[in-house]
């Protein structure tokens, strides 16, 4: 099992891409307070560890290439982001089938229409569905899988 802020890490990274996916090409605002939840900054105004780290995952995504954005709303959002190119087509590509079959995110038959399939694999459809899990590990997964590992052998689903 991972370190939480590993975990958590995760967590932000697909909530942030899902959110700016389900938007694109337009620009938004990023809260943290959407991601990580309801932060009280304490009465030195500075905000929780856990705030600070979802904050940390959205400047690293930018820094790695995957959003672009405007301007920081002081430690509170990202003003006016956007999906780079290479996240949207990343997010938009199909997972591989092994991937698919393990994290039960495209439960399809032959009856289902081609282009409901292609849907279904795609790796912001992984993502989505290992959100609505709330499964940690289903989470990292398809977040490695969509951003962080070469290939996604049925080994290494494992």
């Amino acid at each position: 099992m991972a370190d939480i802020h590993v975990e958590e890490f995760y967590k932000d990274v697909a909530v942030a891409l899902v959110q700016l996916y389900s938007v694109f090409p337009r620009r938004t605002n990023l809260f943290v307070e959407d991601i990580a939840g309801p932060d009280e900054p304490d009465e030195f105004g500075l905000h929780s560890n856990r705030h600070m780290a979802c904050f940390g995952a959205l400047l690293w995504l930018q820094e790695e290439g995957l959003l672009r954005y405007v301007d920081t709303i002081r430690q509170e959002a990202l003003d006016q982001a956007v999906l780079t190119q290479t996240a949207f087509v990343r997010l938009s590509a199909p997972a591989p089938q092994a991937l698919v079959r393990a994290l039960d995110a495209g439960a399809t038959d032959d009856r289902t229409p081609r282009s409901v399939q292609r849907d279904l694999s795609t790796y912001i459809h992984l993502l989505r569905t290992a959100l609505k899990s709330g499964s940690s590990e289903r989470i990292s997964l398809a977040v490695q899988a969509a951003f962080f590992s070469d290939s996604s052998s049925p080994a290494e689903l494992h």
